[in-house]
């Protein structure tokens, strides 16, 4: 998780100035569910995305 959070901190939190707390949750949101999720490879999985190991153990 740690890894996780410096991620998403250093490719999009720190880049951004965020007027109200819904702008930030929509775009944390963004980023996981568009991104982090299927898009970004992880080599715990073997370098692929989330979304594609889900499918693969269905």
């Amino acid at each position: 998780m740690e890894r996780f959070f410096h991620t998403l901190k250093t490719e999009l939190v720190h880049h951004r100035q965020y007027q109200t707390r819904a702008e930030a949750r929509r775009d944390i949101f963004a980023f996981i569910a568009g991104f982090s999720n299927r898009t970004r490879l992880y080599s715990a999985i073997g370098y692929i995305p989330p979304i594609e190991m889900e499918l693969k153990a269905a």
